[in-house]
C-alpha cells in the first residue's frame, strides 16, 4: 500500500503534478470532529495550501515528502486497532461459555486495556532499546500465554486470536530472548533485514 502511492507519486511527478496521499483514521461519524485525524504525506506544497480544507474533516497531520508515509501509519494504526478488538472478542467468547454478557466484560475490558494502553510509550522505548528493559518477561508471557491457551480449550473457544501470538512468543523464547521484555516480539514480527 505504501508502494502504491510511492508508484503513483512517481507517475505524478513525471508528469509534472504535486500529488498527497492521505490515510483516513476514523470512523465516519467521527469526520468532521477534531478526535478524527487524517493522515497526509506526499507534497508540502499541496498539503499546506489545502490545510483549511483539510482540516474541515478532522484534525490533518503531515509526516513528510514520502508519499507512501500516511498510508504506512494508517495500515500500522489500523493492525493495532483490529488486534485489539480480535483479543476482545476471544475473551468475550471465553466468558459467555459461562453465561457472562459480552456487554459486561466489555466495560471491564474497557477499565483494563485503558490502563494497559498507557504504557505504550515505554514498549516504543524498550523496542528502540532493543527490549532489554525492565518488564515482563518473555518467558512470564509464555507462562501466562500457556494457561491462557488451556482456558480457551477447557471453555471450548478456537485458538485463532490467541495461537499465532503464542507461536511468536514461542519462537522468540526458543530462540533465546526469554529473558527479554515482552517488547521483544518486535523482533519475530519485523521483516527480516529490517531495523
Amino acid at each position: 500500500m505504501a508502494n502504491d502511492a510511492r508508484e503513483l507519486a512517481a507517475w505524478a511527478e513525471r508528469h509534472g503534478i504535486d500529488y498527497l496521499d492521505g490515510g483516513i483514521t476514523a470512523i465516519p461519524a467521527m469526520i468532521g470532529r477534531p478526535e478524527s485525524f487524517l493522515l497526509y504525506s506526499g507534497s508540502e506544497k499541496v498539503f499546506d495550501e489545502n490545510r483549511a480544507a483539510l482540516e474541515l474533516l478532522g484534525s490533518a497531520e503531515y509526516f513528510g515528502a514520502d508519499a507512501g508515509m500516511a498510508s504506512l501509519y494508517d495500515f500500522a494504526l489500523l493492525a493495532a486497532m483490529y488486534t485489539m478488538f480480535a483479543g476482545f472478542s476471544h475473551g468475550a467468547a471465553m466468558v459467555r461459555t459461562e453465561g457472562v454478557p459480552a456487554t459486561e466484560f466489555a466495560a471491564r475490558a474497557v477499565q483494563w486495556l485503558s490502563a494497559m494502553v498507557q504504557v505504550l510509550p515505554l514498549s516504543g522505548e524498550a523496542i528502540e532499546a532493543g527490549a532489554e528493559a525492565e518488564g515482563q518477561s518473555l518467558d512470564f508471557t509464555k507462562a501466562a500465554l500457556d494457561a491462557i491457551v488451556r482456558a480457551s480449550r477447557e471453555a471450548g473457544v478456537g485458538l485463532d486470536v490467541v495461537g499465532p501470538l503464542k507461536a511468536l512468543v514461542d519462537r522468540q523464547v526458543a530462540d533465546g530472548h526469554g529473558a527479554k521484555a515482552f517488547d521483544a516480539v518486535y523482533a519475530g514480527v519485523r521483516a527480516p533485514g529490517s531495523e
